[in-house]
């Protein structure tokens, strides 16, 4: 996304500030989900037993964020929508899985023999040479936008800490889902398509690091401040994206309605606020 369109987006989160409508409360005549409406969230979790995340409780039980007392979070519309392809009304997508189980193929590795240990090194190290192979392959951006080609996924690296695999897992499970203002957050994770911060608390919620769908002004205080050295999640009172392990996940700046989220290019990141999770 280019300094430019920044600039635009920023006036625009400006001009809709008495608008009181959260990223997922869209203005009138542009499609909502209508639980995510309104203009305060308090960040009380309100999935269902059912689709809140396995392992995720603990985590969010310990988690360090702090400002999400009821009324706290105050948001505008989201000023990128139109850079994220909304999609029509008669498209259809099937519904995503949870997030833990988009996750669930990253499994911990158990104890092994110093020989399985030595095996299983040089099989990382060959999927490590065959992931970048692939990632230099796919990993360029389509005509028309700045998402990546391909399946739309990206590698998911061995070299990281199993959480930031999950969490890639998560955004790759739907990263060429349709764009819908207020996707993501009615009542729970599982949806058809999704706004921005719909997306990042799909994929946050896949590696156990958050226990319910947050909108952007929420994301803006999830986790602590400053850039973290695997996620760093980018937010301000209309909109969010983040960047996990170098790469762009974002819905302002794909090339079609089902085009990733995933995008080469990085965006001009000033008006955001910058929020990791600690030790990530």
């Amino acid at each position: 996304m280019t300094p430019a369109r920044k600039g635009i987006a920023a006036a625009g989160c400006v001009l809709g500030a008495a608008l009181l409508a959260a990223c997922g409360a869209a203005p009138v005549g542009s499609a909502v989900r209508a639980p995510h409406s309104g203009a305060v969230h308090s960040g009380a979790v309100h999935s269902s037993a059912a689709t809140t995340p396995a392992g995720v409780a603990g985590a969010v039980a310990a988690s360090p964020t702090k400002g999400h007392a009821a009324g706290s979070a105050k948001e505008v519309a989201d000023p990128l929508e139109a850079e994220s392809y909304p999609a029509p009304a008669s498209v259809k997508h099937a519904s995503a899985a949870t997030p833990s189980r988009a996750g669930a193929a990253i499994v911990a590795a158990g104890a092994a023999s110093d020989a399985e240990i030595r095996a299983e090194l040089a099989q990382m190290q060959a999927a490590q040479r065959s992931a970048e192979r692939q990632r230099r392959r796919t990993l360029t951006p389509v005509p028309g936008g700045e998402s990546i080609g391909g399946s739309g996924t990206i590698p998911i690296p061995a070299d990281v800490p199993e959480v930031v695999q999950k969490v890639i897992a998560g955004a790759n499970e739907i990263a060429d889902f349709p764009y819908v203002y207020g996707g993501g957050h009615d009542p729970s994770f599982v949806d058809d398509a999704y706004d921005c911060s719909g997306s990042v608390s799909y994929a946050l919620a896949a590696g156990g690091l958050l226990g319910a769908p947050e909108t952007s002004g929420e994301l803006e205080s999830w986790g602590v401040p400053g850039p973290g050295r695997y996620i760093t999640v980018f937010a301000n009172a209309g909109h969010t994206y983040m960047y996990v392990d170098g790469m762009l996940y974002d819905t302002a700046g794909r090339s079609g309605v089902y085009a990733s989220r995933w995008q080469v290019q990085p965006t001009d990141n000033a008006g955001y606020v910058e929020r990791h999770w600690p030790g990530l």
